[in-house]
């Protein structure tokens, strides 16, 4: 495993994984809303055992760097696709681990079993607008759990999601963001030019870039389901 993290490191494994998609000309239309050029599909990673190993030490090395891990008492997976990367690193650090569903079935939104007053890692592969991290927070909470940290492959960047976290108590730890992936690409020459520069574009103003092609330019909570992201 990596024993440090790094943002370059974490991007390229992310682009040999396959899990970026640059379409600048047909724009994604995200859930929450946003229209960007670029996609993000870490649940490739599942099926990469080196790729998610290499990832795996490299958020063991980000959590201890900010001492994440330190008093830290479950980690918690959020449906869907946070489960697997939460139950690796349960597993690593013998932790006990939890299920956060997206909607309550009957009365319980959470698998598993949580600790009242337990400090818990909430784990997830990826954040882009971020409304779906608040529910699952807002259920950790209900339960009677600690939020004080979240852990994600990459996060977008670009939507002002981590300071709406941040603004609850809620520290976000990402392996890597569009800028790393940028980076990485254009060192590499993994996209043509003219794709290159719309990701640029989009990553210095995203409502603009959003709005321009059809999505909506400002953050906010939405009114729609608690699984938009």
């Amino acid at each position: 495993m990596t024993s440090a993290h790094d943002a370059h490191a974490a991007a390229a494994l992310l682009l040999d994984s396959g899990c970026v998609t640059l379409r600048a000309d047909e724009p994604f239309r995200l859930p929450s809303g946003w229209a960007s050029p670029v996609y993000m599909d870490c649940r490739r990673l599942v099926s990469l055992t080196d790729a998610r190993r290499q990832l795996l030490g490299q958020g063991l090395a980000l959590l201890r760097e900010h001492a994440v891990l330190d008093g830290l008492q479950a980690v918690a997976g959020a449906e869907s696709s946070g489960i697997a990367p939460a139950a690796w690193l349960a597993d690593v650090l013998d932790l006990p681990l939890q299920v956060v569903r997206k909607r309550a079935i009957g009365n319980r939104q959470i698998e598993g079993l949580v600790e009242p007053g337990a400090q818990v890692l909430l784990v997830d592969d990826m954040m882009a607008a971020g409304y779906s991290k608040h529910s699952f927070v807002d259920a950790l909470l209900f339960a009677g759990a600690q939020v004080r940290h979240a852990l994600v492959y990459f996060d977008y960047g670009t939507f002002e999601a981590a300071a709406s976290l941040q603004a609850r108590g809620v520290t976000l730890h990402a392996l890597a963001n569009w800028q790393d992936i940028l980076t990485v690409a254009h060192e590499r020459q993994s996209f043509d030019t003219a794709s290159l520069a719309e990701l640029a574009s989009f990553i210095q103003d995203p409502g603009a870039w959003s709005l321009a092609h059809g999505g909506i330019a400002q953050p906010g909570r939405p009114s729609v389901s608690p699984s938009a992201e």
